[in-house]
Formats: C-alpha cells, sequence, structure tokens
C-alpha cells in the first residue's frame, strides 16, 4: 500500500503555535493524553481503531519541498522555522491501546511523551484518525451484537464520506466483527474477504428475470445469491429462483453457497413466506440475505419477529454510523517536564466536572473478576505504579471522586492496557492482521458483562482512579479553588 503524505493533515494552529513554541526557544517534552468522554450510539463501551494507520502517519511524517514552499506562501512563518520543519522527524514515545480493545470514556487511548513541538504537531491527525475508526467499529459491534450470531456484511462504501472513510471504514467494520465487505480496495489494502452479489440492473438488462438469474447462476455457481426482489419478490422473484436452483442441482452442480437477497418490503413477512417456499421446494439450507437501510435496532426487531433472515448487508447506517456521526476524542496537556527530568502533572478545569482532566504520566489498568472472567472495572494510575491482586485495592470514582471502592484482595486480576508503540523515534510495535485484531475483539467482547452489551440504557463500566492519582487531582482542584 502505498501511503500518502499526511503531514499537513494538521490545524493550521497547530503550526503557528510550533513557531512560537520556536522562536521562544520552548521545547520541553510533554505528555498529551488521547480520550474521549461518552460512548458513541448510547453503547456501554467503544472499540479501540485506527492504530495502524497512526502509525504509518508517524513513520512518514516529514514536510518536503512542496509542503515548505506552501508554508512560506502563506506568509505566516519565518525562514528559521521553515528550516527547522525541512529536517522534522519524530523523536519521542508513543503509548497506545491495541485495536481492537474494548475502551470506556477519560481512559488514555494514546499517550505521547514528546518535545512540546512535535507532540502538538501530531495532535490533529491522530484525533482524525483515531476518532473515524474506533466510530465505526464500535458502531459495527453494535450491529453485530443485534444479529445475534448471524453474519453481517459491510456494504456502505458508496454512501461513505469519501473514499478515505469507506476504505477505513470498512476496516474498522472488519475489526468491530463484519465477516466481509464489498469494498473491493479495502480487501486488497487489508486482505480481508470480499463479498458481494449483484444489482437490480443485472435482473431488468435481461428480457426476463428467469435469464438473469439463469445467467448469474452460470457465472458464479459457487457464489449463487439471487436478489429477488425487482419486480415481485413472492410471485417472481423466489419462484425463478428456485426454478434455476433446481436446475442446477440436475445438472449435478453442487450446491455449495446460494440463496436468495431480499432489498425492500416487510422483511420479516417476506422472508418468512421465502423461507417456507425454499423449504418446501427441497432447499433448506439455501441461504436468506437482507439489505435495505439496516441498523442494529431493525436487525434487532427482525430477530424479535422471527424473520428467517441470517445474512445480513448493512451499509448506510454503518459506514457513517448515521446516529452518532462523531466519536469525541480529545487530545489533552497531562504533564510537562522540568529542568531535573520530573513530570509535573497539569490539569483542565471546567465548569463541567466530565471535562476536568486527569493529571500527570499515566496507564490503564483493566480489573478483572477471577471467578466470571469479567471486567470489573478500568483503572487510571501513574505509569510506574504496580498492584498485587492479592491485596486490597481501593479505587476512587474518576468524575465524582466522594465514590470509592475496595477490590478484595484475591478476587480479582490485573492488565495493563498501554503498550509501547514508538520509541525514541522508532517504531516498536507490529500491528496484527485486520482478521487477527477482529478475532482478538470478539474476544474483547466476551469479557464484558451482557448488562453493559444491550443496545438501550446500557450498564457502564467503572473508570476509576488509582488512590496516588486521586490524590494528586484532588490536590490540584485543590490549590486551584485557592487561587494558587
Amino acid at each position: 500500500m502505498s501511503t500518502m503524505n499526511l503531514t499537513l493533515l494538521t490545524d493550521l494552529y497547530e503550526l503557528t503555535m510550533m513557531q512560537g513554541y520556536f522562536k521562544n526557544h520552548t521545547n520541553e517534552t510533554v505528555i498529551f493524553d488521547a480520550f474521549y468522554r461518552k460512548n458513541p450510539s448510547g453503547n456501554g463501551f467503544a472499540i479501540a481503531a485506527g492504530l495502524d494507520q497512526v502509525i504509518d502517519y508517524i513513520k512518514n511524517l516529514t514536510f518536503n519541498k512542496d509542503d515548505i514552499e506552501y508554508l512560506r506562501s502563506l506568509k505566516l512563518f519565518d525562514e528559521d522555522f521553515l528550516e527547522y520543519l525541512s529536517n522534522f522527524h519524530f523523536s519521542g514515545d508513543i503509548y497506545a491501546i491495541p485495536e481492537g480493545t474494548v475502551v470506556f470514556p477519560r481512559e488514555p487511548l494514546v499517550k505521547v511523551i514528546a518535545p512540546i513541538m512535535e507532540a502538538q504537531l501530531v495532535e490533529t491527525a491522530i484525533l482524525n484518525i483515531i476518532n473515524h475508526q474506533s466510530l465505526i467499529a464500535t458502531k459495527c459491534a453494535r450491529v453485530v451484537y443485534a444479529a445475534k450470531g448471524d453474519g453481517i456484511m459491510e456494504f456502505g462504501l458508496r454512501r461513505a464520506q469519501g473514499p478515505d472513510a469507506g476504505i477505513y471504514g470498512a476496516r474498522a467494520a472488519m475489526i468491530g466483527g463484519c465477516i466481509g465487505t464489498s469494498n473491493v480496495l479495502t480487501g486488497q489494502l487489508f486482505d480481508v474477504p470480499v463479498k458481494g452479489t449483484h444489482a437490480h440492473s443485472w435482473i431488468m438488462s435481461f428480457p426476463d428475470e428467469y435469464t438473469a438469474f439463469k445467467k448469474y447462476s452460470e457465472l458464479y455457481p459457487d457464489a449463487c445469491i439471487l436478489l429477488v426482489d425487482t419486480y415481485d419478490t413472492l410471485k417472481s422473484g423466489v419462484p425463478n429462483a428456485i426454478r434455476v436452483f433446481k436446475e442446477m442441482r440436475e445438472a449435478g452442480i453442487p450446491l455449495t453457497s446460494y440463496g436468495i437477497r431480499l432489498d425492500s418490503g416487510d422483511l420479516a413477512y417476506m422472508s418468512k413466506k421465502a423461507r417456507k417456499m425454499l423449504d418446501e421446494a427441497g432447499f433448506p439450507d439455501a441461504v436468506i440475505s437482507a439489505s435495505s437501510d439496516l441498523d442494529e435496532y431493525l436487525i434487532n426487531s427482525l430477530k424479535d419477529q422471527g424473520a428467517a433472515i441470517t445474512s445480513w448487508g448493512v451499509g448506510t447506517n454503518m459506514i457513517t454510523s448515521s446516529d452518532c456521526p462523531a466519536f469525541g476524542g480529545v487530545y489533552k496537556l497531562a504533564a510537562v517536564q522540568d529542568e531535573n527530568g520530573e513530570f509535573i502533572p497539569k490539569i483542565k478545569l471546567s465548569e463541567n466536572s466530565e471535562k476536568i482532566t486527569n493529571p500527570g504520566n499515566k496507564t490503564v489498568f483493566r480489573l478483572y473478576d477471577n471467578e466470571t472472567g469479567k471486567i470489573r472495572a478500568d483503572l487510571i494510575a501513574l505509569a510506574d505504579e504496580t498492584f498485587d491482586p492479592e491485596k486490597d485495592l481501593l479505587i476512587f470514582d474518576s468524575i465524582e471522586t466522594w465514590k470509592k471502592t475496595t477490590l478484595k484482595g484475591g478476587t480479582y486480576h490485573v492488565r495493563e492496557l498501554l503498550v509501547p508503540v514508538f520509541l525514541k523515534g522508532e517504531c516498536v510495535y507490529t500491528s496484527p492482521s485486520v482478521m487477527e485484531i477482529r478475532d482478538y475483539c470478539k474476544k474483547e467482547q466476551e469479557t464484558l458483562w451482557d448488562e453493559t452489551r444491550r443496545l438501550t440504557n446500557p450498564h457502564q463500566v467503572y473508570v476509576d482512579l488509582s488512590d496516588k492519582l486521586f490524590r494528586i487531582k484532588t490536590g490540584l482542584l485543590d490549590q486551584m479553588s485557592q487561587g494558587k
């Protein structure tokens, strides 16, 4: 895959701030956290995605001659700063939660430790990439959950907001649990299954529906899914499909992957009637797939109505996350290194308590219940903290800080989520394949309680603070309230 130069994929103020730091000889090492505040689509969790593209971006982060010339043309930047940019490379550290991991609000998905000019520059691209792919992966996870084990195919390319959204959205949907995508370029780039049938235009281009089905079956006998709603689903489409399937069987052609697709009408009624017709004709294993502006709520409703559909093609509502079009991730300064090499915690205040940040150099631990293997809570802690699961653990709510909980020693186990991705500017992480991430993501979701996975009013997983981090945060809040 050729990688586009994304160096100028940034907001102008990142560059103007960089020049300000440059002119003031201010380039101390800082820590920024990328996190989000609210689960999308009313969900009980999100799925981390996009890290692989972030890695490509950082690896290729250089200002070429055209970039420098364009910035010069803006009449905003001095020649000494442009000279600095012409030799720019990222030299810092990046830690991240691996793709496919179940994540929750306020915990760092990406942590950047770098000179402030470098850390400032990468903000926009990191948020752009992580926000989009995490959003679509999360939406897909909801759709897959609603399907209760049926296969979900990603069919959204023509409705995505541009080529990149179509390509990387399909990649994210595969991570979230799709069994395939109609997007051929995504299949090529990321080695994921591509799937599809045919359009109504194929049917309409022939003299009659039967001939269209017959020709298609001759071309693709091993993948013969026939679209039956061009004229009349039950009076024409399904009977003509059955006729073709009988002829295939009589000709000795194995019926390995075959069936019908419904794209309109009352999908519950039509699918049940079609199922009865197919069964009575001797094709009980014929697939009935459906498309038609599906989302998790409609699929859930159709399943409750007993629809005889076992394969779903989901397009617009998944690739655009139509009910929640933005992930809402932010990138906030958490610490500044002093002359002694110590990181001084920084906190952002707000009238809205949910927007008050968690200060310091942090990491994220996941706490699992020993008996069930399910997630009990996530714990944001200082990066140098360790925990003995045989000992009691006191944790504090990250927003309502007067709330605290003690986990009894021996009842839980601990896993650190943030892993090193770049150290001193060099990539030290190898991304798994998309299909490997998909399998990992499925296992991750199995660590959630059923109440957290439900589509409506899910139970929220606690994201808490360690005792040390809690004391630092409340101490800074006390100082601020006293005007210090």
